[in-house]
């Protein structure tokens, strides 16, 4: 269960700032941030080796960010499913955040296991949901602090966004440059299994990288990338 968290602020010179941890079973290999799909100029994430995908995208140009996570029961591939690695890709190569979630409400649900998909860009973030069938459901995010799960925006049922909710939104807001308190939240260890965000390797799963995003008002966004658990890892620009 990976986590995202999105606060959209407009008007800000940083509009919106994205922090999320990827947490995967350990044995599927994966890539830091890069351009590694010429199909898709100007993108760049972290690659998944096994499908090819990505958990996080960038559009380096339009500034459009896209992060998918898995729903509740969904981890993992599926014979017969579509890689979800695919769906960042797309989203962020339509030019803006609104197009890229209407193009994935657009798509089949029932070719891919469960989802969760954030997409944001400079002017706002949406949530899409994809549950197995029929068509995604995209709903805008409101202006404000909003953390996913494999669960909806601030579900409180799921006991990661219980605890964390709340701590992050009684945290300093990043600042052009300062990223405040964000980098030392999201290497939490404390908890139960499902509260923490900094998830120690059990069963041959746990967090493996971190990325802190911000989408400037102005200017190129801003990408630190932490390829390890972030409460042992350094983030550096991407």
């Amino acid at each position: 269960m990976c986590t995202v968290v999105v606060l959209v602020r407009p008007g800000h010179a940083w509009p919106v700032t994205i922090a999320a941890n990827r947490d995967e079973q350990l044995a599927r290999a994966w890539d830091s941030p890069g351009a590694w799909w010429p199909d898709h100029p100007g993108v760049i994430g972290g690659r998944d080796r096994s499908a090819g995908g990505t958990w996080m995208a960038l559009h380096r140009t339009d500034g459009v960010a896209a992060a998918v996570l898995n729903r509740p029961g969904t981890l993992g591939p599926l014979a017969g499913k579509r890689s979800r690695g695919d769906l960042p890709l797309w989203a962020v190569s339509r030019g803006s955040a609104a197009a890229g979630a209407a193009a994935i409400g657009a798509l089949d649900a029932a070719e891919w296991r469960g989802f969760n998909l954030v997409v944001a860009d400079r002017a706002g973030a949406y949530f899409v949901r994809g549950t197995g069938f029929g068509r995604p459901e995209v709903q805008p995010l409101p202006a404000s602090l909003s953390v996913v799960t494999a669960h909806d925006p601030n579900d409180l049922e799921s006991p990661r966004i219980a605890r964390h909710l709340p701590r992050f939104a009684a945290a300093a807001a990043p600042e052009p440059g300062d990223w405040k308190t964000w980098p030392r939240l999201l290497g939490d260890r404390s908890g139960g299994l499902q509260e923490q965000l900094d998830i120690a390797p059990r069963g041959g799963f746990g967090t493996v990288c971190s990325s802190l995003l911000a989408l400037p008002a102005e200017g190129p966004p801003v990408w630190l990338f932490a390829p390890g658990r972030p409460g042992e890892t350094p983030f550096t620009a991407v």
